[in-house]
């Protein structure tokens, strides 16, 4: 309540209007919206009080502004609060998509900041900029909240009660939705994958830590071939038995969110950086991408229909990616975008996921560490870690893959897989971290070691 009313406040008092004159303009206001909750039902003026005569007091005018701002659902103020269904308004530039999401809920934390970063290695010639979507919240971060902002609209919208969803044991997909279901009271499933699916064999750290802290029900697999359409038979079977004993209806978040619905995450993304100038500002754009490639399908969409002439690529960190662009031109066709190929739009390039999926060298968590301690900006181990170190590579090797010098890398997020344990046990045995460490036993004397 108290956040309706100091957002009315503040807003009246930005268009020169005192407190004491709020009551007037709620009533105008509520009376625009013929809302049922308005002044009219709350302040009964034509009934006469107990004594008679109307009298207003302060307390009066309290309740009255309280059952106001109660009543008063205001797209705009919806728009501000965390977990608010509201209904999404398309750019004009998006009517060419014949599927538009009806509805959006705020759970990413937008307008992530962007700005100039100083990546070692870089040719002088380059100006690299990154875009911080590490920054969209703080347990519930990373690119696939922005993705979750539709597709927990529309279970929502819905009336479901429960979501399921899959991925790897570090996924930082599944967390992000067992995060957003709990916030929003809902129940979520997560089946995940492992070489050693058994009990005593899980550790809970990185992200799965989280998911054991949020009670969330985990469902281990074993890893193998056909991801994730190995996955359907038990999603299908999970989500009869839970509708059949619960009489509740459950949600299928499809792997990684990555539908038609998703990538509307990236396509709001791509309308933000119009907002921060980054078609006029930039030559590139550069993501990590896997799998099915929505992160970089939204903001590939974006960049056709908006008519900007960016070079949108992504550094593929799975395999080959060979299903990458069969995945965005399945998107495409669901939205009704039928003239555009994928191959038109995104530039996928592969040769930069080291020893696999998931596996790090040595060389890529060294370069974490060197471009943490250079630039304070922290990479994770299995995307963006990996991304930083290729593009490095490609600038250095193969520059003709981009169409200019001015290249914005949009930061991913995956902050929690820096705490899985391949990072602890580097630094553990890095001598160059080692002697970070300085004892100082006296207060009175200095080390003799120390700079």
């Amino acid at each position: 309540m108290a956040l309706h009313k100091d957002h009315r406040i503040n807003r009246h008092k930005q268009q020169g209007l005192s407190e004491d004159n709020l009551l007037q303009e709620a009533e105008k206001e509520s009376e625009k919206l013929n809302l049922t909750g308005g002044v009219k039902q709350a302040n009964k003026k034509d009934e006469p009080q107990e004594n008679g005569t109307h009298q207003t007091k302060e307390s009066d005018k309290e309740s009255v502004s309280d059952q106001i701002t109660e009543g008063i659902h205001e797209e705009n103020l919806h728009k501000e609060m965390r977990g608010e269904l509201f209904k999404y308004e398309a750019a004009d530039w998006m009517a060419p998509m014949t599927k538009i999401p009806k509805y959006r809920i705020k759970l990413a934390v937008t307008n992530t900041p962007i700005h100039r970063w100083n990546l070692p290695g870089i040719p002088e010639e380059f100006k690299i900029f990154i875009k911080r979507d590490d920054l969209t919240g703080s347990t519930l971060s990373g690119n696939k909240v922005r993705k979750l902002d539709f597709l927990f609209a529309e279970a929502v919208a819905q009336g479901y009660k429960h979501v399921i969803t899959g991925g790897e044991i570090q996924s930082n997909h599944c967390r992000s939705v067992a995060i957003a279901a709990r916030e929003l009271g809902m129940r979520s499933h997560l089946i995940l994958r492992s070489v050693r699916p058994e009990r005593n064999h899980i550790k809970f750290e990185g992200n799965m830590l989280l998911n054991g802290l949020l009670g969330c029900k985990i469902y281990l697999v074993q890893k193998e071939a056909g991801f994730p359409v190995n996955l359907k038979p038990r999603i299908d079977k999970l989500k009869q038995h839970i509708e059949s004993t619960t009489g509740e209806k459950c949600y299928v978040i499809p792997i990684g969110g990555s539908d038609e619905v998703g990538v509307f995450g990236y396509i709001e993304a791509f309308r933000e950086m119009i907002g921060q100038g980054v078609c006029e500002r930039f030559d590139d754009v550069v993501v990590a991408t896997c799998g099915l490639g929505n992160t970089l399908a939204g903001i590939a969409i974006g960049n056709y229909l908006t008519g900007s002439h960016l070079r949108c690529h992504g550094i593929c960190v799975s395999g080959s990616g060979d299903n990458i662009i069969p995945s965005i031109n399945g998107v495409l066709t669901q939205l009704g975008l039928h003239g555009v190929e994928a191959e038109n739009i995104a530039n996928i390039i592969n040769g930069y996921c080291g020893d696999g999926y998931g596996l790090s060298t040595s060389e890529e968590l060294d370069y974490i560490r060197h471009v943490c301690s250079e630039t304070g900006i922290v990479l994770d181990p299995v995307y963006t870690g990996k991304t930083t170190l290729g593009l490095v590579q490609i600038l250095n090797k193969t520059p003709e893959i981009f169409k200019g010098k001015r290249i914005l890398f949009i930061h991913t997020g995956g902050i929690f897989i820096v705490t899985d344990g391949r990072l602890t046990d580097m630094l553990n045995n890095s001598e160059t971290v080692l002697q970070q460490l300085v004892a100082w036993p006296n207060e009175d004397i200095l080390p003799s070691d120390i700079s």
